[in-house]
């Protein structure tokens, strides 16, 4: 046993796991903050009175919920990086990581609207037609009305979304972010290939300690917040 547990520290100590970690939470942060603002925005397109506005919606999440994410994240180095000479940063790490969190944002940002649309199923049709009857516009009734029981109706939804993207955050690798789980768990089997059960369990066991309490308190909060019928 005290071999195992100096093995696991010589391991911590030579790579920077707990930073390989942060990276990762940080990407997840920052991208769940954009496709929040893009998914409602994409929601509201769905349900909007005004069909181009539905079409463009629709088409968003069609296209780019199938599309491969590695996909997206190599465009957005290969085309936007490479190509249009997009600098979003001064620094090659910096400007890697903000095109992968926009490139993050941009898939998810399609899950985001169809978890948000199914909380909008929930919300009965006579509220919007009671906010329409008063004389509330589309946008007012969705902000007053709509969309705040919507979001109550969709948190375990979105939960869900959340840990996919924290488990997809290391998709990053592919676009260059350095020092990001996936690209370490390979450099430390690259060096320690002695160590490669142990280097997996590391890994394993990080991801299960930071998906269990996502998945814990959404299920609180959508049972706490759930509209009462």
């Amino acid at each position: 046993m005290d071999d195992y547990f100096a093995e696991l520290g010589e391991l911590f100590e030579r790579f920077n796991v707990v930073g390989a970690f942060w990276t990762n939470i940080q990407l997840t942060f920052w991208a769940a903050l954009i496709a929040l603002a893009l998914g409602t925005v994409l929601a509201l397109m769905r349900i909007s009175p005004i069909a181009s506005l539905r079409f463009a919606g629709t088409a968003y999440v069609n296209v780019i919920r199938n599309t491969p994410l590695t996909v997206i994240i190599i465009f957005m180095v290969l085309v936007v990086w490479t190509l249009f000479a997009v600098t979003l940063a001064p620094g090659f790490n910096d400007n890697f990581f903000r095109l992968a969190v926009i490139g993050l944002a941009i898939y998810h940002a399609a899950f985001v609207c169809e978890a948000i649309r199914s909380g909008v199923n929930t919300v009965p049709v006579g509220q919007a037609e009671a906010a329409r009857a008063i004389g509330l516009p589309f946008l007012a009734a969705a902000r007053l009305v709509i969309l705040p029981q919507a979001f109550r109706g969709s948190i375990a939804p979105l939960g869900n979304t959340l840990i996919a993207l924290l488990k997809n955050s290391t998709v990053a690798a592919a676009g260059s972010v350095s020092w990001e789980t996936a690209s370490t768990m390979r450099l430390m089997i690259e060096f320690r290939p002695d160590h490669l059960y142990l280097i997996f369990f590391i890994f394993a066991l990080g991801y299960v300690v930071l998906v269990i309490p996502i998945g814990v308190v959404t299920t609180w909060l959508s049972d706490r917040l759930a509209v009462k019928r």
